[in-house]
């Protein structure tokens, strides 16, 4: 059927498939990386280690995944996604299982840095996936959906992980985690095309509806909108933006850069309290191992809702602005950091915090992601996906270390603090970039 027909027929929705898929995928790859944070306490009984050195083992991950995403970038651009995702997350598989082999904690911070280079082309590859398969005004939704998949992950790894370790021990945490992603890397291979226009599963209304420009552009639906949108847009900075065409101007550019140092403190804080609050709900709070379960699922369901919450905002709400969730990300944060200093000592209490904590964290994740969308064209919006990943992951890295230097020098009150000024510190980085709009506005 030919694409005129397409007026005609009513459209598939096999790109909310696709969604779907990756939203597992996803799912998968973030628990291979979280359960470490609830295995650690059991590992270090026996491989004892400082602070330091565990927040070392934390952020080993993350800077191997960092470095990975550049290069990650440039490999999906040249060789299609479908081929670098499956190979990526069969590879994560492997580093998954084999962590559970080991004998030093040097063997395991080797697995679990070759565990980031293999993870290292999939926020990647559903980036690509979510700028080829949907308009723009489904990205923020789409976005939200990967990101909730982010947060997932790390729900059901505290419960899941402690009823391993009772049952059986810390080492088979490694081995279980990693069956469902061979799984789902062959279902990938055979379902999900590098674009809509190769997919057998994708009908010409679909596609037509996909590719239609009118899709494309910042909305404002009444006269109170207008002037509404206006004093926003005006704070928010929207400029007309040309499409970057050259890797060059991408890392030339301060909206592509300054996003990725923004992203950064929100990665880091966020790195935090995946790798550390277990740690110290159990030696500060002095929680039961079940608690310890409870409790540190509490912020990631929160920010499944946030990152539901913030792609609905961006896309509906918003008019397809993607700066205002990031900013209220930011400055909630500064709050929600605070408020820990103090926080309770009642399970139900404190996982309610962590709950809302979780939630204003993530309203603005989503828009990450998809900003750099309205900077690149298709062919470099890897490129420009793998900069901004690379800059948040970075942030990711070396916060858990930091932290480890600070708890072994301070206290919690002081990484609190901490946290709160790099989430400060983000907000007024987003101040300074625009909010792109095509130039031809």
């Amino acid at each position: 059927m030919s694409i005129q027909d397409s007026t005609t027929e009513k459209p598939s929705r096999f790109r909310w498939i696709v969604a779907g898929l990756f939203f597992l995928v996803y799912t998968v790859a973030s628990a291979d990386r979280a359960n470490l944070g609830v295995a650690l306490p059991f590992i270090r009984e026996e491989y004892p280690m400082t602070n330091a050195e565990a927040g070392a083992l934390l952020s080993v991950f993350l800077l191997a995944y960092a470095l990975a995403q550049i290069p990650s970038g440039f490999a999906s651009s040249r060789f299609g996604v479908r081929k670098i995702f499956s190979f990526s997350m069969i590879a994560t598989s492997v580093f998954t299982a084999l962590m559970g082999t080991v004998n030093s904690v040097l063997a395991l911070k080797i697995y679990r840095f070759a565990l980031g280079v293999a993870e290292g082309p999939l926020p990647i590859g559903i980036a690509s996936t979510i700028n080829q398969w949907f308009p723009a005004k489904e990205k923020g939704t789409a976005t939200g959906i990967f990101l909730a998949a982010v947060k997932f992950g790390p729900v059901i790894v505290p419960p899941l992980c402690v009823a391993i370790v009772a049952m059986w021990g810390w080492r088979e945490i490694f081995y279980i985690f990693a069956i469902p992603g061979i799984l789902l890397s062959i279902a990938w291979y055979f379902l999900v095309a590098n674009q809509p226009a190769q997919s057998r599963f994708v009908n010409a209304g679909e596609l037509a509806y996909i590719t239609d420009e009118s899709n494309n552009v910042i909305t404002q639906k009444t006269a109170g909108a207008q002037r509404h949108f206006k004093r926003l847009d005006t704070f928010i900075r929207v400029r007309p933006v040309a499409p970057i065409a050259t890797s060059r101007g991408l890392f030339r550019s301060w909206n592509v850069v300054g996003c990725a140092l923004s992203y950064s403190f929100q990665v880091g804080i966020t790195m935090v309290l995946l790798s550390w609050i277990p740690t110290y709900l159990m030696t500060v709070k002095q929680f039961s191992i079940m608690h310890m379960g409870f409790v540190s699922a509490a912020p990631w369901v929160g920010a499944i809702c946030g990152n539901l919450l913030g792609g609905i905002l961006s896309d509906r709400v918003l008019g397809k602005r993607r700066k205002p969730g990031m900013m209220l990300s930011a400055l909630a944060t500064v709050g929600t950091m605070y408020a820990l200093i103090n926080s309770p000592n009642d399970p139900t209490l404190y996982a309610a915090l962590l709950f809302l904590t979780g939630t204003l964290i993530s309203i603005g994740y989503s828009s990450y992601m998809v900003y750099p969308m309205g900077l690149a064209t298709k062919k470099t919006f890897p490129i420009a996906s793998s900069i901004v990943n690379m800059g948040g992951q970075l942030g990711g890295a070396a916060a858990p270390f930091l932290v480890g230097l600070l708890l072994d020098s301070y206290g919690w009150s002081q990484v609190f603090l901490f946290m709160a000024i790099g989430s400060f510190a983000s907000f007024l980085v987003l101040l300074t970039i625009a909010e792109p709009v095509p130039v031809s506005e």
